[in-house]
């Protein structure tokens, strides 16, 4: 392990050495993981881009309970542990060959994950593809990345809509469910915009429902549902 950093308060950013594992994956696609020398395993949305993996790096964003321990499969975490890492897996991926103009990314919770990751991918690859990130959050300081979001809004590379779904005073942004204003703020042309949705099933259910009466046609519109980890 290379390196273990808070994200958020429920959440961990975990940074695994990967050059002898030659680790090869697509953009949106898992890894399943745990402590080397036990036999518990979880998956996890790889939060990085392919192209930080060509160097050696793989980062995972790593849900923990309220005690801040992210379970028995990553028991007692520090700098140098051995982890044993699977896969990938997942067909939640970021296509071969874009042919849309422009991307939507909608994430909830630990759902950012493989929206991060697609991002990475996408602002090396199809720089010329208008980004648009829906983030929706329990309180303003469960945003996972976000310096990092805002850094290339500000850049104008990303636009970027936040919303606060839990009670939260210091919070002065959107608040409440993604819902249809909050596609509307980022939605600019529904029938050339290609989507991709991860975070609670209550959220992916009502964000394709949402998307599809937008006018974003089925095949645009990719999902995973996201799973409390």
């Amino acid at each position: 392990m290379l390196g273990l950093a808070s994200a958020t308060p429920r959440s961990l950013l975990l940074s695994l050495d990967v050059r002898r594992a030659g680790l090869s994956f697509s953009a949106g696609q898992a890894v399943v993981v745990g402590r080397h020398g036990q036999p518990e395993r979880r998956p996890y949305s790889i939060a990085s881009s392919p192209d930080r993996a060509e160097e050696g790096t793989l980062e995972l964003l790593i849900g923990v309970d309220a005690a801040g321990a992210p379970g028995p499969h990553l028991a007692e975490l520090a700098i140098g542990v051995a982890i044993d890492v699977e896969g990938p897996r997942g067909d939640f991926t970021f296509p071969e060959t874009l042919e849309h103009p422009s991307l939507l990314f909608v994430g909830g919770g630990t759902g950012i994950a493989p929206l991060r990751s697609m991002l990475g991918h996408a602002r090396r690859h199809h720089p010329s593809a208008r980004l648009a990130l829906l983030y929706s959050a329990r309180r303003a300081d469960e945003f996972a990345f976000i310096d990092e979001f805002r850094a290339l809004e500000a850049q104008g590379h990303l636009l970027l809509h936040q919303t606060v779904t839990r009670e939260d005073g210091a919070w002065a942004g959107s608040r409440g469910r993604i819902g249809r204003a909050h596609f509307e703020a980022v939605l600019a042309d529904p029938a050339n915009t290609l989507c991709f949705v991860c975070g609670p099933p209550a959220m992916v259910t009502d964000a394709i429902s949402t998307l599809a009466a937008l006018g974003v046609p089925d095949g645009a519109i990719r999902t995973e549902q996201w799973l409390r980890r």
